[in-house]
């Protein structure tokens, strides 16, 4: 799997994140204890986000594998959420929720929570200076 999302994007959407789960249940159009939960999810992923270790934290405590890993848990939890508190009968909340829950795992299998994307390349070859030709050759024994 690719890595695609470094920290600095991976914290600008996790507080996107927040704001969508802020504002899901009146979009979605759900109250009640669907709603309460979803408020209650937003305030546990931006005290997540905000004691996390990357450019958009500002406690840094938590470490960004760690952030990680608990994204994946309450992605899965996300997707079967509303069969496990019986709202699933509650076809926008469900479809919310389950929404939720992929965009999250999607963003998780996308992050590069322990910043090898910038080290795939391997270091950089050493350059040339100007007074170094660029015929060698090479003696072989």
């Amino acid at each position: 799997m690719h890595r695609a999302i470094g920290a600095l994007v991976h914290g600008i959407l996790d507080y996107l994140l927040v704001i969508l789960l802020i504002f899901g249940p009146s979009l979605a159009g759900f109250t009640g204890r669907q709603a309460k939960l979803c408020w209650l999810l937003a305030a546990v992923h931006f005290v997540l986000t905000v004691l996390t270790r990357f450019p958009l934290g500002i406690k840094k405590i938590v470490g960004l594998p760690i952030h990680g890993a608990i994204e994946a848990i309450v992605g899965v939890l996300l997707l079967i959420l509303p069969w496990l508190h019986e709202f699933s009968r509650g076809v926008l909340s469900r479809n919310f929720f389950v929404g939720v829950g992929v965009l999250v795992l999607a963003i998780w299998a996308m992050t590069d929570y322990r910043g090898i994307r910038g080290r795939a390349a391997g270091p950089a070859a050493p350059t040339k200076g100007p007074s170094e030709t660029s015929s060698t050759t090479s003696v072989s024994s």
